[in-house]
C-alpha cells in the first residue's frame, strides 16, 4: 500500500483526517506514538525523526505532530508517497491551539516552534504555522500527483481524496472526530494518569 502522510499542522483537522484514512483501510499513526517525548528534557529532532521513520515503516499513514515537519525526510525515505495538506485560517488555527495547549510545556512544541506552548507566544506560533504552509506548497509545487491541499473551513472533499489516493470515490461524510468535549475528557484523563 502506498504510504500517505497528513502534513497539515495540529489543529487542522488531523483527527478527522486520520478517521477518514482508517475508514479507507490505512493503518494510521499520529501523535500518540510520540506522546512520551512531550515531557522529555533535551529532546533532539534527530530522535524524533528516527522514531518517525521507524513508525512509518510499520504503518500505512501518519498525521498530526510531528509528521508535518518531516515531509521531506518521508518523501525521500518512501518514494511515491502521497501527501495531504490541510490548512485553516491562521486566526482560527491559533485560537484553537491556545485553547487546547494554553501554557502547558511540550518538548515537541519546543522543537517545532522554539517555545514550549502557544499562550503568550501567539505571534511565534503563527509565524511557524504560516512558514510551514508556504514551504510545503513550494516543495510540492510541481507534483500534483503526490500532493493535495484542502482548506478545513471548506471541508475535506472525500471523493477527491479517494481519487488522489487511487481509491474508487466513495460518498462519506467526514467524521467529526475531535469534539471539544472529547478533548476535555482526554486531557483530564492524561493529567490524572499521565497516559
Amino acid at each position: 500500500m502506498t504510504k500517505v502522510f497528513g502534513i497539515g499542522f495540529q489543529k487542522t483537522g488531523t483527527t478527522t483526517l486520520g478517521a477518514v484514512l482508517e475508514k479507507l483501510g490505512y493503518k494510521t499513526a499520529g501523535y500518540y506514538q510520540f506522546r512520551d517525548m512531550a515531557q522529555r528534557d533535551n529532546l533532539t529532532w534527530e530522535e524524533v525523526e528516527q522514531r518517525a521513520l521507524q513508525i512509518a515503516s510499520e504503518y500505512d499513514a501518519g498525521k498530526d505532530t510531528p509528521w508535518p515537519l518531516l515531509y521531506q525526510q518521508l518523501d525521500r525515505a518512501f518514494p511515491g508517497s502521497k501527501f495531504i495538506h490541510v490548512v485553516r485560517k491562521p486566526e482560527a488555527w491559533i485560537k484553537s491551539a491556545v485553547n487546547d495547549f494554553a501554557d502547558q510545556p511540550n518538548a515537541l512544541h519546543q522543537l517545532i516552534y522554539g517555545v514550549p506552548y502557544p499562550k503568550g507566544n501567539e505571534a511565534i506560533w503563527l509565524e511557524r504555522y504560516e512558514r510551514h504552509n508556504r514551504e510545503v506548497e513550494a516543495y510540492f509545487a510541481d507534483r500534483p500527483q503526490d500532493y493535495i491541499r484542502f482548506n478545513l473551513e471548506e471541508g475535506i472533499d472525500i471523493p477527491s481524496l479517494c481519487v488522489f489516493l487511487g481509491h474508487e470515490p466513495v460518498a462519506m461524510a467526514p467524521p467529526v472526530a475531535n469534539t471539544r468535549f472529547r478533548k476535555m475528557v482526554k486531557m483530564a484523563w492524561w493529567r490524572l494518569t499521565g497516559k
